[in-house]
């Protein structure tokens, strides 16, 4: 021995090991529609059964973790989507296009959803439904695989390339097919200055999809209605009419938002 100490990493230096199970846990729970067991949860993080309980209890205490009764497993609540809606852009933007995103909805008879990205996939932050007896809606809180949305064509159109690398990195599917139509997307996506295209999920349903920017001009949020014509005869307004609407909606609320000024 030299009698030198051994000079820690950063990484070893700001270690908390027990926020990064809790933090573990919840990452596999977001993936996990259906649960998973205090077992399951051991299995798949490495970790003995014991420690895991602990950190379960505590997250079921404070909210974020509910255990089911029928069967024990451990789900997810809502609370994280809860807390980050507090988080002040979020809830300034969806402050603004909410009740307009409402009028717009009643007055062309159809759907829609305000959407950002977030760990790579789509997150739908704010919906809302049209006073129809049939509607297609996608659920507030979802999370879905840009590739199958025009949401994230649009939210990928603008992006600076650096972060639409970023983007397609944490999406994955590099060298697939629907990765490669997707980029091919994109180009026409931001010269048109919306994305319309069949739904890639439900037959029948014809997305449009138009981009909200802020104050410094970047893209931050898709607003999308999953146009339906409903053979029923209330389908009031024809494609062309919502789209329009549909782009006037956003570029009102990206003003409100500060985009433009400053000549931006």
């Amino acid at each position: 021995m030299n009698g030198k100490a051994e000079v820690p990493t950063e990484e070893e230096k700001y270690r908390a090991p027990a926020l990064s199970k809790g933090l573990d846990i919840l990452e596999l729970l977001a993936s996990e529609a259906d649960g998973l067991s205090q077992i399951a949860i051991a299995k798949e993080l490495g970790r003995n059964t014991s420690e895991i309980f602990r950190m379960l209890m505590v997250l079921c205490q404070r909210g974020y973790v509910e255990q089911r009764e029928d069967d024990d497993r451990y789900l997810l609540t809502t609370k994280m989507f809860e807390v980050a809606h507090r988080h002040p852009p979020i809830r300034r933007l969806t402050s603004i296009a909410g009740e307009a995103m409402q009028r717009l909805a009643n007055d062309v008879n159809q759907s829609m959803h305000l959407a950002i990205i977030h760990s790579g996939k789509v997150l739908v932050i704010a919906q809302v439904d049209c006073p129809d007896n049939n509607i297609t809606a996608v659920r507030l809180g979802a999370q879905i695989n840009i590739y199958d949305t025009a949401s994230g064509r649009v939210l990928a159109a603008w992006m600076a390339p650096d972060a639409r690398d970023m983007l397609l990195q944490e999406a994955g599917g590099e060298g697939k097919e629907e990765h490669q139509a997707f980029l091919a997307d994109l180009r026409d996506v931001r010269e048109a200055g919306y994305c319309e295209s069949q739904s890639l999920t439900i037959g029948g349903v014809l997305n449009l999809s138009a981009p909200i920017f802020d104050f410094s001009g970047k893209v931050v949020a898709a607003l999308t209605i999953p146009f339906i014509h409903r053979l029923s005869g209330t389908s009031i307004v024809t494609v062309d009419e919502c789209r329009e609407r549909l782009v006037a909606l956003c570029a009102d609320i990206s003003r409100r938002l500060g985009a433009g000024a400053g000549g931006q």
